[in-house]
């Protein structure tokens, strides 16, 4: 870690526009491809992306839908191919990364419509036990999905999402968390303005506090199982734990787990990091068995 952290100094702040884009991209293409897993683009709901498919699928009616991070400015669906193709051997479930629209070219609430019609586009498919997952800002955008998707749900009895996981997530494009302050100088990545500069670009002068936009500001009630994964040392240490108690106050179950000295999307780093490892691992039991099984029964949150 200490090596990484050394590593990662120079890069301190530097996502904040579509200049990171390649250099986002090759980072996450090294990462290592897993055994017994396809890869094709495709379309879903009128959404390009990338389908990450199992040879031995355990449930064809199954499907996880990833969201990738990058701040709603980076990022793509084939640089994080191989990376959710980890998840993906690990759950034996499929899952489309969608190529959700980018900022500045493509502003909120693009990104937000795109989620929606992917989910739509599933199904459409037939799909009937999907899992929304993802990083970062995807895991931001993967929980404004979840209340919308349950809200969607009970108003037209379409399917709603089995759970969610959620690695690291942004839910407070205000950047009120304490952490912004108290882990800022642990945090080798993320700063404040950086992640003001990204959102600036995503919201324009749109409020922050839209749920539309902040996943923290939406309606909480009623949500299946959410289970989220952060570092330690990270500024958006906050967004899970804020987001985690107030679904607590509404009688939801989300759990946080909180892993110590690690950073933002720690995940990422599987392949030298043994808590990485451990970490996806988790997180695939925990998707494996909601999308085997009928969900969790609700529990207060654990932190």
């Amino acid at each position: 870690m200490v090596g990484m952290r050394e590593q990662m100094t120079p890069m301190k702040g530097s996502i904040s526009g579509p200049e990171a884009r390649v250099p986002f991209d090759s980072m996450m293409q090294q990462v290592a491809a897993a055994p017994g897993v396809t890869y094709e683009t495709a379309t879903v709901g009128g959404v390009e992306g990338v389908w990450c498919r199992p040879v031995d699928a355990a449930d064809a009616s199954a499907a996880i839908l990833y969201f990738h991070g990058g701040a709603y400015v980076i990022g793509s669906a084939l640089a994080y191919r191989n990376f959710v193709g980890q998840i993906v051997s690990l759950t034996r479930t499929a899952a489309f990364v969608p190529a959700y629209g980018l900022a500045p070219e493509r502003p909120f609430p693009a990104a937000v419509e795109d989620a929606r019609a992917a989910y739509a586009g599933l199904v459409a498919l037939g799909l009937t036990k999907i899992a929304l997952a993802g990083d970062s800002a995807g895991g931001g955008l993967a929980l404004v999905l979840l209340s919308w998707a349950v809200a969607q749900a009970r108003q037209t009895g379409n399917p709603s999402p089995i759970c969610a996981a959620a690695m690291s997530p942004w839910t407070d494009l205000a950047l009120a968390g304490e952490t912004m302050r108290s882990r800022a100088e642990a945090d080798p990545l993320l700063t404040r303005d950086s992640l003001a500069t990204t959102a600036r670009l995503y919201l324009g002068e749109h409020s922050a506090r839209d749920p539309l936009a902040s996943p923290l500001h939406g309606n909480l009630a009623d949500l299946p199982p959410v289970l989220m994964h952060v570092g330690e040392d990270e500024i958006l240490l906050d967004d899970s734990r804020r987001y985690a108690d107030l679904v607590a106050g509404q009688g939801g179950w989300c759990e946080v787990h909180v892993w110590e000295g690690m950073v933002h999307v720690f995940q990422s780093n599987f392949a030298l990091l043994r808590a990485g490892k451990a970490s996806l691992k988790a997180i695939a039991e925990f998707l494996e068995h909601q999308l085997r099984s009928s969900g969790l029964t609700k529990q207060k949150v654990a932190t």
